[in-house]
């Protein structure tokens, strides 16, 4: 049924053109209506730009702003600037006369647009202007420079009037065709979308001047034959072509520019989580309804065409967040739901607690009052939410976890709908490969890496009084950790409180506490020092060159560095932190009567005063690295690795040496230094590296190796299977004797093995089934499993493999990543059950079930004293370390998991990732290697997992 007052301009029955005149009216209704609320929030000063701006692109004049020269495009479709507006030009400068333009003047400006949050309910005195400038098709080069040039201008005059302008130059025709002028910023998607910007454009542009949409006057119902809608619009003169430009429309979204979308979400996620956490949700129900998805713009529009023309009812905001929350109800996902009222109350940002509530504070304040009323929130609840910008290391790293793991699930739903889809994005691959790299080096965990827990969370992290205490692990006897915590804490006092971070080393918790903003230069701090040597002058001299090291903020990091795998930047050795070495030393009577000495062969008893090494790299990626060199053979591994890390690269690091202890600091810093120095200009000389380790081992300092890892397999074969599975650098081919494994599967396997691809095989048995693994150099790996489906036991492998590859290509160079990223293929042994494999079926890679959540489990691996590796596990963003839990981590790691589960069932925990990266240094190591850590983590995790259900039995 109709509504009353709807418009249905039809073909068939004659299109009226008082009734397209009407039509108009209304959008240019609602139009005005949000205008006047985006006024509403701007400043004097702001509201001057956005009234001014249309008369800079109608005349070309020296005196205004954004001049270039006589000659720029100038000239807006329909625009005549009345009294008000030319006063208020002559109050920005008084020399200026408006003569009006006579004849057919040209008029290249078709249309101008703020597009963005202005005149929504969630704007805010920091929101920017998106303005797209659509002009005509038929500007030349030097035209086009001009515009940009003036574009420019503009935007430099509004900065200096308090707003924040982002000029965007729109050619129409191109437009329509996907083709851009820009390139992919901070405020620019670039290619990864076109449909879905073209619909948040129609459903948040608020027309200033020129041409209005011709996607205005075409019906909902017409969408899908826009193009013979409108040429009948125009050729027929029902509407002229002088008073509408085109832009496009709606009928059909391809599926693979949801990929696109979802990965510049995430990127804008980095530093504005709330915003693109809506926006992703949006995409993620848009995609859920393909190929049947309705905009919506077209829903905004149908709206028009009804004369429903509440404004907050149609604001853009209240409309994402209606479909966000049908989609989400239909699924049942309430706790999520609930997430996204917290980013929607939070990215509005006016508080609605206490007192605030009383306050008038306009129409936004009103609008979202009744949405929380409407989500039964209590005065607790809003409090907790109004006093953000208090929020410190705790609240905001619960609110990261939480962030993360929605973005993470949104995406992953994303990347999942695209493989069903076999959709491929129309974005340009080079700004897809770019986004990857901003993403992992923003959310990828890794050994050493230190973790930004404050991605426009909460202003500021920094905390007016700490307490930095060493004390006993009791969870590893004879070992100690730091712990750092709120407020200013007695001897006795700090037991009773838990830290806001705790780490094995001091200087990754110090780093931690710099690069998050929880210690800056005001913070003060009580020390409790424990076992160490650490004085106050120490530490503050610490702190002092973490901050000489990493500057805060970051400069952002240019598209040309992430073409190319991280580099160092800037390296600072920390020598002996926490130490005095001569307190430490053997021969201390000798030592303390010596007068001049070498610090690397004390007193002419060869005695290394290098006893531990803090590196902390700032690499090209902005990533903040932390590692560390204990023992007597630290400053040779530490030698060692620096070399390795400079391979051949013409690129160098620039390095600091710092050393702070009790005694003979400034010559041991020198020391080290002079070593550091000598290297580089060896290197720079273009001598072998591996001479120059040479020579340092020749220094009576041997070189460590790192352990090996003992498997056992679970052939009889044990001897062939063993060198089956040995670690290759480069691929090999594999040649069995004719009479080895007579009675295997794996001749079959191995006869299929190539080069640059991971190949997964499987055979499924009576209630178990065989997993072999080609690696990308043709290494084998192998395991038997309980066999519940096809589905358990391949998902969780191509989640693995999955994460593995993409570890792998982030240290390639972005040119060669097309040729060198690894496929993964699988076959199926057949035929099933007992007995001899006799053929092998190609089978598709597993894909994971938009209505089947999995949780995602990541272990980080890295190297302690001697042949120790410490584990620590995050799963779904959750961290549980060693440290903590020392032997109860797999039980603890199995109870989360298992009160996670929305199902019984005795199904088994797996690894989804894996970061091998500190064991490794620079190698790139192997996907067999990578498997066979998985196994090993995962047989602990499901001895935890038997161990808790045990203790559930009644």
């Amino acid at each position: 049924m109709n509504h009353p007052h709807e418009i249905r301009p039809d073909i068939a029955q004659g299109i009226d053109r008082k009734e397209l005149s009407r039509l108009r009216a209304r959008f240019l209704k609602l139009n005005q209506g949000r205008l006047a609320r985006a006024m509403e929030g701007l400043s004097t000063r702001q509201q001057q730009v956005l009234t001014l701006l249309p008369l800079f692109f109608h005349v070309n004049h020296p005196l205004l702003p954004g001049y270039v020269s006589g000659s720029t495009p100038a000239g807006v479709s329909g625009f005549e600037p009345d009294p008000d507006l030319l006063a208020e030009a002559q109050r920005l400068t008084r020399s200026f006369t408006y003569r009006a333009r006579h004849g057919n003047s040209p008029q290249p400006i078709h249309g101008l647009f703020l597009m963005g949050s202005l005149g929504t309910l969630a704007q805010a005195e920091q929101s920017d202007m998106d303005l797209w400038v659509c002009h005509a098709p038929d500007l030349g080069e030097r035209a086009l420079a001009e515009l940009r040039r003036k574009c420019q201008l503009l935007e430099a005059w509004a900065a200096s009037q308090g707003a924040e302008a982002h000029l965007f130059l729109i050619e129409p025709q191109h437009f329509v065709q996907g083709e851009r002028d820009s390139q992919l910023s901070s405020d620019d998607c670039g290619t990864t979308q076109h449909y879905l910007l073209l619909d948040e454009f129609y459903r948040t542009a608020l027309w200033l001047a020129g041409r209005t949409p011709l996607w205005w006057l075409v019906p909902v119902y017409q969408e899908h034959d826009y193009h013979a809608y409108t040429q009948t619009l125009l050729s027929k003169r029902f509407i002229r072509a002088r008073d509408s430009l085109d832009l496009g429309n709606l009928a059909h979204i391809p599926p693979g520019e949801y990929v696109g979308a979802g990965l510049w979400q995430l990127y804008k996620g980095i530093d504005s989580p709330y915003k693109a956490l809506l926006k992703l949700l949006l995409t993620e129900a848009y995609a859920s309804e393909h190929p049947n998805v309705r905009c919506l713009s077209l829903a905004y529009k149908q709206a028009v065409f009804a004369n429903r023309l509440d404004l907050d009812a149609l604001d853009p905001y209240v409309m994402v967040y209606r479909r966000i929350e049908h989609y989400l109800q239909q699924r049942g996902e309430h706790a999520r739901l609930e997430r996204v009222r917290r980013a929607l109350y939070l990215k509005v940002n006016k508080k609605l607690s206490g007192l605030a509530r009383s306050r008038s504070g306009g129409w936004q304040r009103r609008l979202l009052a009744r949405l929380v009323e409407e989500w039964g929130w209590d005065e607790r609840q809003l409090a907790l939410l109004d006093s953000r910008s208090q929020w410190k290391v705790r609240q905001v790293a619960v609110e990261r976890r939480e962030l993360v793991a929605e973005l993470n699930h949104s995406y992953r739903f994303l990347t999942q709908f695209a493989r069903r889809q076999n959709a491929n994005s129309r974005a340009d691959q080079r700004d897809l490969n770019v986004l990857g790299r901003r993403l992992y080096a923003a959310f990828e965990r890794r050994a050493g890496k230190i973790e930004v827990i404050n991605p426009g969370i909460a202003p500021d992290l920094a905390e007016d009084t700490l307490t930095l205490v060493q004390s006993p692990n009791r969870k590893e006897p004879g070992t100690h950790h730091w712990g750092l915590y709120n407020g200013n804490l007695g001897v006795n006092e700090w037991e009773h409180f838990s830290p806001l971070k705790r780490c094995r080393e001091l200087l990754e918790l110090l780093t931690w506490a710099h690069r998050n903003g929880v210690i800056d230069s005001s913070t003060r701090i009580a020390l409790h020092p424990g076992a160490s040597d650490l004085s106050e002058f120490e530490l503050f001299n610490l702190l002092g060159s973490l901050q000489q090291a990493i500057p805060l903020p970051l400069e952002p990091v240019s598209e040309v560095r992430l073409l190319q795998p991280s580099v160092a930047d800037d390296i600072l050795l920390l020598v002996n932190v926490g130490i005095d070495p001569l307190r430490h030393h053997r021969d201390l009577n000798i030592l303390m009567t010596t007068e001049r000495t070498d610090s690397l062969s004390y007193a002419g008893v060869r005695e290394n005063l290098v006893l531990t090494l803090d590196q902390i790299t700032l690499n090209s990626w902005n990533e903040v690295l932390v590692h560390r060199y204990d023992g007597e053979h630290a400053l040779v591994r530490c030698l060692r690795d620096f070399l390795n890390s400079l391979g051949q690269r013409s690129h160098r690091p620039r390095v600091r040496v710092r050393c702070y202890c009790h005694n003979r600091a400034q010559a041991i810093a020198q020391r080290v230094e002079e070593i550091l120095d000598t290297l580089q200009l060896l290197l720079d000389q273009q001598l072998n590296h591996r001479y120059l380790l040479q020579v340092a081992q020749h220094t009576h300092v041997l070189e460590l190796l790192p352990g090996q890892v003992t498997l056992a397999t679970f052939d009889q074969h044990d001897a062939v299977l063993a060198a089956l599975g040995e670690e290759r650098g480069v691929y090999s081919p594999l040649h069995l004797d004719s009479n080895a494994l007579q009675d295997h599967d794996l001749p079959l396997v191995l006869g299929q093995g190539q080069p640059g691809c991971i190949q997964v095989f499987y055979r499924l048995l009576d209630g178990w089934a065989d997993l072999y693994v080609l690696d990308e150099h043709n290494a084998l790996w192998q395991q038997r499993l309980p066999l519940q489906d096809e589905q358990h036991l391949l998902l969780p492998l191509q989640r693995f493999l999955q994460s593995t590859v993409v570890r792998r290509d982030a240290l390639l160079p972005l040119d060669t990543l097309q040729q060198a990223s690894l496929d993964i293929t699988y076959q199926q042994l057949l035929p099933s059950g007992i007995g001899k494999a006799r053929s092998l079926e190609p089978r598709l890679a597993p894909q994971d079930s938009p209505n089947q959540p999995y949780y995602e489990v990541q272990a980080i691996l890295q190297a302690g004293a001697g042949d120790a590796v410490h584990v620590t596990l995050y799963c779904d963003q959750q961290e549980f370390s060693e440290l903590e839990h020392g032997d109860q981590l797999y039980t603890m790691v199995a109870r989360q998991i298992l009160q996670q589960r929305r199902s019984a069932g005795s199904y088994r925990c797996y690894i989804t990732d894996l970061d091998l990266s500190e064991l490794l240094g620079d190698e790139q190591g192997s996907t067999s290697l990578c498997l066979r850590y998985k196994r090993e983590l995962e047989q602990a995790l499901n001895d935890g997992l038997e161990h808790v259900q045990a203790l559930l039995e009644p």
